[in-house]
């Protein structure tokens, strides 16, 4: 027997009107939603291991309690299947630590939102899509994951736009934005692997990210030649990572095609090769840098060489750069910056969640 807490509502009228009601109070995100019956609800809770009334923490910038009977009812308005939700139950996990910053991802006037990556057995079993077309419709897991992510966020979080989520554009990352990787195509091991999980283990990895930039390369034969307009564009100006990141708080996502992957793999590079590249060659001159429009609003650590020639990445480290494998055929791969002052967490799913 689920013991469920949360006020029962009777709708009267027919689904239109039940649509009506959710859409008045600000419970949804613009899109028609599943209505959480008590059934439902319980069915959701029910998929993992957790009582409905246990707390993950505090959600920002509302500060409200995250139980797992709320993340199930916005699972559901979601219209997430309930095998989906420990994957949820993990991504908000995750989110909650306190190295992913999310009162910043939520409250910021930057286009950010959590970007959920599956990992392991659990991403096949649930149809989670890697290849083609990844990131756009017709993925139910992808789209009802990233969506519950998003409602829950909005709904228990109060991350409503112009209110708590101050965002000046926002970006359509924030209906849903939910992947794994193409493991059949890649020529390394799944990203969670670099984290120190085993391939067979199920994980969840959290991302603070903006949309995706996009690199379109037909014509390179060598990986140099193609890392470094992967760099090129790694290293705009635009970007947060230059100015607002935190000493070990900054990491950039690099989404490569498979056509690319192939590349790098048939001359022989590693991950860890293609990471050390990247982040040599994004790096530039505080000459240059000193052009961006928030140069003067950086607060350097004492001691930090700011002569003209003194160079910087866009992130602190080789493994800041976060390389994926994902996509369909074609010779386009993708660069996701962060926030800045965010890193990505991953968490292994355990016991069902």
């Amino acid at each position: 027997m689920i013991d469920l807490t949360s006020d029962r509502i009777r709708i009267a009228g027919d689904v239109d009107d039940v649509q009506r009601w959710f859409s008045e109070r600000g419970l949804t995100d613009g899109l028609p939603v599943v209505p959480p019956t008590e059934e439902r609800v319980a069915a959701m809770v029910a998929a993992v291991p957790q009582a409905a009334g246990e707390s993950l923490g505090d959600l920002a910038p509302r500060w409200a309690e995250a139980t797992i009977e709320k993340l199930a009812v916005n699972a559901v308005l979601a219209g997430c299947r309930p095998e989906v939700f420990p994957v949820v139950v993990a991504a908000v996990r995750a989110m909650l630590q306190p190295e992913f910053n999310l009162y910043g991802v939520q409250a910021t006037t930057h286009p950010v939102a959590p970007m959920v990556v599956v990992h392991g057995p659990v991403a096949r079993q649930l149809g989670v899509h890697g290849g083609p077309g990844l990131l756009g419709p017709g993925h139910p897991a992808n789209a009802t994951i990233g969506r519950a992510v998003r409602l829950t966020l909005l709904n228990v979080g109060g991350a409503y736009p112009g209110e708590g989520d101050r965002a000046t554009h926002g970006t359509p990352a924030k209906f849903a934005y939910c992947l794994t990787e193409n493991v059949a195509e890649s020529p390394w091991s799944e990203f969670h692997t670099t984290r120190g999980f085993e391939p067979d283990r199920s994980a969840v990895t959290l991302f603070g990210g903006e949309a995706p930039h996009n690199i379109n390369d037909h014509e390179s034969s060598t990986p140099e030649r193609f890392l470094d307009i992967v760099a090129d564009v790694m290293s705009g100006l635009g970007h947060n990572s230059w100015y607002v990141a935190e000493e070990g708080r900054n990491d950039m996502v690099v989404v490569l095609g498979p056509e690319h992957a192939a590349l790098l793999g048939r001359a022989g590079w590693s991950r860890a090769d293609a990471q050390a590249y990247l982040h040599g060659r994004s790096a530039r001159p505080v000459a240059e840098l000193r052009r961006g429009g928030m140069w003067d609003m950086r607060d350097w650590p004492e001691g930090t060489p700011l002569g003209d020639g003194a160079m910087f990445a866009p992130v602190r480290r080789a493994e800041d750069v976060l390389v994926l494998v994902a996509g369909g055929p074609g010779k386009h791969s993708l660069v996701i910056p962060s926030f800045g002052a965010t890193r990505s967490v991953t968490v292994a799913l355990e016991g069902g969640d």
